[in-house]
């Protein structure tokens, strides 16, 4: 089956006030996980992949799994590239039948950073694929992307409106505040710096680095114009450590079937409160 890109769900979140989840898959149990529960709760789903899981499950498969997906159940969903920098990686991926990316040039200066994000645009445009990109850094660590605290960015609010003018992407990644991974704190969010941004940008606009941000954060995010939200680290650790404690209480055991499954209820519980937290449930 076609793939889609994320404009029409995007839009529409934006429109009625909620944010479309965007969870990052590893393999099979975790994607299982994700649409499973998302078709249980009535939720539209984004499906990210990095660039490390995309090398480890290869792009076919996981583009035939979205597809699949799309068959057995009846809500929006797409399969999207999460912070992918590598231009011809991007392209491959997008012949492929992806059709939705972002790209991540938020480490170059401006001017290079517009002109690889153009780059991207005019080619997955022309294949119908949805391009989100990033102004402004966030600390801390996504698959290999690693930024260091003194050289995080917020975004601005100037350059966003000229950012969005000046590369045709449809959606946005703000920094305002919130990091890669965990925190060492509670995170400050700047909400007056996304109520500017909202207010002068009318494409829709994405909070990464959602794991580990209280429920209450989240939500004013998404009331003050946030309509896709990015969830990794807060699936991974419930996972592992099911994995981890069923080993420990079962250290002969060799089933993948087995061994596997304390993961994948774990993970479901986290991928229902997420949904809950993104008021996205019972939206299709």
């Amino acid at each position: 089956m076609k793939l889609h890109n994320t404009n029409a769900m995007l839009r529409d979140a934006q429109s009625n006030h909620y944010a479309v989840p965007a969870f990052n898959i590893h393999n099979l149990e975790t994607f299982q996980v994700v649409v499973d529960t998302c078709h249980e709760m009535r939720s539209p789903v984004i499906i990210a992949a990095t660039p490390s899981t995309v090398r480890y499950a290869d792009k076919d498969y996981l583009i035939a799994l979205t597809g699949t997906a799309m068959e057995k159940y009846d809500i929006p969903m797409s399969f999207h590239l999460d912070h992918h920098e590598d231009v011809k990686e991007i392209e491959t991926t997008v012949a492929a039948g992806c059709r939705s990316v972002m790209i991540d040039a938020s480490r170059l200066p401006y001017e290079e950073n517009v002109a690889k994000v153009k780059q991207v645009v005019a080619f997955a445009h022309t294949c119908g694929a949805s391009v989100e990109a990033e102004l402004g850094k966030l600390v801390g660590q996504e698959d290999d992307l690693v930024v260091a605290d003194a050289d995080s960015a917020y975004t601005n609010p100037d350059d966003a409106v000229r950012y969005v003018a000046d590369t045709g992407i449809d959606s946005l990644a703000v920094a305002i505040g919130t990091a890669h991974g965990l925190y060492k704190g509670r995170p400050k969010l700047d909400f007056e710096r996304l109520k500017e941004i909202r207010s002068r940008v009318d494409i829709p606009l994405v909070l990464h680095g959602a794991s580990d941000v209280p429920d209450e954060l989240v939500q004013k995010a998404i009331s003050l114009g946030i309509c896709k939200v990015n969830v990794a680290t807060d699936l991974k650790i419930p996972f592992s450590n099911a994995v981890k404690a069923f080993f420990k209480e079962n250290p002969e055991a060799n089933d993948p079937r087995k061994y596997m499954t304390p993961g994948k209820e774990a993970m479901k519980a986290i991928v229902r409160h997420k949904i809950e937290v993104c008021g996205s449930q019972n939206r299709c």
